[in-house]
């Protein structure tokens, strides 16, 4: 049974998500796929060290993503190329985790760019979680993590609206409050999902 969570870069997704595998859901999240594909031995990996040259590595022969992305972004050719090598090997991933997750499952596909991508809206979820949160805040949020607020207001501004989420939503999460009301909403999700599952509930769009 898969359930799609997302929301907007400092909305505070990954808390929902740990709240949830906390309950028993297999988590799988697009983010540190997409670290793992381009980790050393990987296969993009060594595609993208072909491609771009051992200058994208550090001092431990790892992927230095700043130096990466500084040649991948000069020009549309780098654009693509990237995409190119990454996109399918997040992908096939991705789908290798949702495979081997046990029987019965509730699997947590945990997609920052899901209203973005057509294939991961494509997905036949039973619900889709969208995690908000005031702008203000999640700015705030940010520039604790260390990101300057310009750039996330840049970053916020490339993803999609709270409109376009809401739109493809059955469950809003405010994660503007406290942690215990933040506990609360997941906690009764949690159980709408799975008595939804025993009741044989379709998926989202049926």
């Amino acid at each position: 049974m898969l359930v799609g969570l997302t929301g907007g870069i400092g909305s505070g997704k990954s808390t929902v998500a740990s709240l949830l595998a906390a309950k028993g859901a297999v988590v799988v999240d697009a983010d540190e796929v997409a670290r793992a594909v381009v980790e050393p031995g990987e296969p993009a990996f060594s595609a993208l060290v072909e491609r771009f040259g051992a200058g994208i590595l550090d001092t431990d022969g790892r992927l230095d993503r700043a130096a990466l992305a500084a040649l991948a972004f000069a020009d549309d050719e780098g654009r693509k190329a990237l995409g190119d090598i990454t996109w399918p090997a997040i992908g096939e991933e991705f789908e290798r985790r949702i495979t081997e997750a046990p029987p019965g499952s509730v699997i947590v596909c945990d997609v920052p760019l899901l209203v973005e991508s057509k294939a991961a809206a494509a997905r036949p979820y039973v619900a889709v979680i969208v995690v908000e949160a005031p702008k203000a805040l999640r700015l705030d949020r940010l520039e604790l993590r260390g990101v300057a607020r310009d750039d996330a207001e840049r970053r916020m501004a490339a993803q999609a609206t709270d409109e376009e989420r809401r739109a493809v939503a059955t469950h809003l999460v405010d994660n503007g409050g406290p942690l215990e009301q933040l506990e609360r909403q997941v906690d009764a999700i949690w159980d709408e999902i799975v008595a939804g599952a025993g009741s044989g509930a379709g998926s989202v769009g049926e």
